[in-house]
């Protein structure tokens, strides 16, 4: 039997994923969970109400959070999850598609924090737990414009966390490695491609299929979600998995020329 905590939490793009896993595992530990997807769906995580919600409009981020707090007047939690891939070479995309890209991975995140940190704010509480990738941390050939978002938002993570300390509101950053989800086969591609980034394309592609079929299942980046959700000091930054740990670690000690040089092998790069 699962005991409420009475608290509330929202998880976007919870329809798959790491973000179902997450929904579910929230829900699990007692909170109040609403998930969302773009569209309404009906077979969402189990314990969690889904709401339908476009993280890129305004008024639908505003009208899901009014929905949330009309029915349980309080949100303790708020997960951004959503999320797009993008592969290719950076010259391949145009403009538009990487602004499209920005959109969702960084300016909904921004959204929906906004939408809810004034019920935060006035119950001088709140964890905003944003989900990251090791690739916001380091280099990611044929991942430039999917890296540059998450880079973006370890940024603002950390600068808002600093900010929102005061109400007693703090931000996490979760970052997985490989996770097994469909996140990856649903990438989009480059919209202009170049023949002379073929053979690259098909090597990423032949390297994700192999780290694939080691990576971590989306419970245990969901684990780390709870734990940043209920630890009563939670750390900035949560690496999942061992890879993600590793790199962690050697993004901050290794010197840049070595790391370099190993980031190349493990991509299967020229020297």
């Amino acid at each position: 039997m699962t005991l409420s905590t009475g608290q509330t939490a929202i998880a976007t793009g919870a329809s798959t994923g790491i973000g179902r896993a997450t929904a579910e595992a929230l829900a699990q530990r007692g909170f109040t969970v609403f998930g969302t997807s773009r569209r309404a769906t009906n077979t969402g995580p189990k314990q969690v109400s889904m709401l339908a919600c476009d993280v890129t409009d305004d008024e639908s981020v505003r009208g899901m959070v009014a929905s949330v707090l009309s029915r349980t007047g309080r949100i303790d939690v708020l997960v951004n999850n959503a999320g797009i891939g993008l592969q290719g070479g950076a010259e391949e995309s145009s403009i538009a598609q990487v602004q499209a890209l920005f959109d969702v991975n960084l300016f909904g995140v921004i959204r929906a924090t906004n939408a809810v940190l004034p019920a935060m704010r006035q119950r001088g509480r709140g964890r905003i737990i944003n989900i990251s990738s090791v690739l916001g941390l380091i280099p990611a050939p044929y991942s430039a414009h999917y890296s540059a978002t998450k880079h973006a938002l370890e940024g603002y993570s950390e600068s808002l966390d600093h900010e929102l300390r005061a109400f007693d509101i703090r931000v996490s950053l979760v970052e997985p490695a490989y996770t097994r989800s469909v996140f990856d086969q649903n990438a989009l591609p480059a919209d202009s491609p170049l023949r002379e980034y073929d053979q690259a394309r098909s090597g990423l592609r032949a390297l994700l299929d192999d780290a694939m079929a080691a990576a971590d299942p989306p419970e245990l980046v969901a684990e780390t979600v709870v734990l940043a959700a209920t630890a009563s000091r939670p750390r900035r930054r949560y690496p999942v998995g061992k890879i993600a740990r590793q790199i962690s670690v050697l993004r901050r000690f290794v010197p840049a020329d070595a790391f370099d040089k190993s980031l190349r092998k493990q991509m299967r790069l020229p020297a």
